[in-house]
């Protein structure tokens, strides 16, 4: 488990130092901001969006290792999907980031993420062992939700 964690850490250390997808998309592009004041993490978000699918994800802002980290492999993991693909996306890593009550009792293990279905997002299961990061991790997808959501509504899918 050594060499995973090991493994996980350097994944984050290397969005965190080279992250993916940096920059900004003029308009029309949807531009979604989103903070974090517990550590004061800022993050723009910009999607570009197309016939149901989001072709283009770009991100501005600055934060702690694990909110950049976390928006880059967030927007790699997203790009070129459809709307409904990265909702999903946006569900199941919100599910990875939630703490359960047995992961705390100090007996029991936080459930482990599947390295092939999740990817390299697996690298931030080891997030939740500390409570007040999980919104440091989360900030990223809760943005780009909100962006989604401001386009196509809370439950909405469509074409733009």
């Amino acid at each position: 488990m050594a060499n995973l964690d090991d493994l996980y850490r350097e994944i984050i250390l290397d969005h965190y130092r080279t992250p993916r997808n940096r920059g900004e998309l003029p308009p029309p592009a949807v531009r979604t901001e989103g903070y974090n004041p517990l550590c004061g993490d800022e993050l723009v978000v910009y999607l570009d969006i197309h016939d149901g699918v989001l072709v283009d994800i770009k991100l501005t802002g600055h934060g702690c290792s694990i909110s950049q980290a976390s928006s880059s492999m967030m927007s790699a993991a997203v790009k070129g999907k459809t709307v409904d693909e990265v909702r999903a996306a946006i569900e199941r890593f919100k599910q990875l980031m939630t703490v359960h009550e047995s992961s705390l009792d100090g007996d029991a293990e936080p459930p482990v993420a599947d390295i092939h279905t999740m990817g390299e997002l697996a690298a931030l299961q080891g997030v939740v062992k500390f409570p007040v990061r999980i919104k440091c991790a989360t900030l990223a997808w809760n943005t780009l939700s909100q962006g989604l959501d401001d386009t196509y509504g809370v439950q909405g899918t469509g074409s733009k």
